[in-house]
C-alpha cells in the first residue's frame, strides 16, 4: 500500500477479508439486547460449554488401543532388562 493508500482496495483484501477471520469459540458478538434475550452467557459459562461439548463429543483415535498395548509390552520388557520402572 502506497503512503497515503488504504488497505481495503488492495486485491489481497478484497480476496481475503470474508474469510480471513474466524468467530472465537468463547466470545459472543452480539449486541447487549441480543446478548440478554440469549440468556446473558458470561464468557465463563460460554467456556464452560466449549469444554463440556468437545469431552462429550470425544472419540478416542482408532490407533489408540493397538499402540497402547504396544507400548505395555515395551515397557515390561525393558523394565525386565533391568530399566527405570515409569514414574507415575
Amino acid at each position: 500500500v502506497q503512503p497515503g493508500g488504504h488497505f481495503f482496495s488492495a486485491s489481497h483484501t478484497m480476496a481475503r477479508y470474508r474469510t480471513a477471520f474466524y468467530e472465537p469459540l468463547v466470545a459472543d458478538w452480539s449486541n447487549f439486547g441480543n446478548w440478554t434475550q440469549s440468556g446473558s452467557k458470561t464468557a465463563s459459562e460460554r467456556a464452560t460449554g466449549v469444554w463440556r461439548r468437545v469431552l462429550a463429543d470425544f472419540a478416542p483415535p482408532t490407533s489408540a488401543v493397538a499402540t497402547s498395548g504396544v507400548l505395555d509390552e515395551f515397557i515390561a520388557r525393558r523394565t525386565a532388562e533391568g530399566g527405570a520402572a515409569p514414574v507415575s
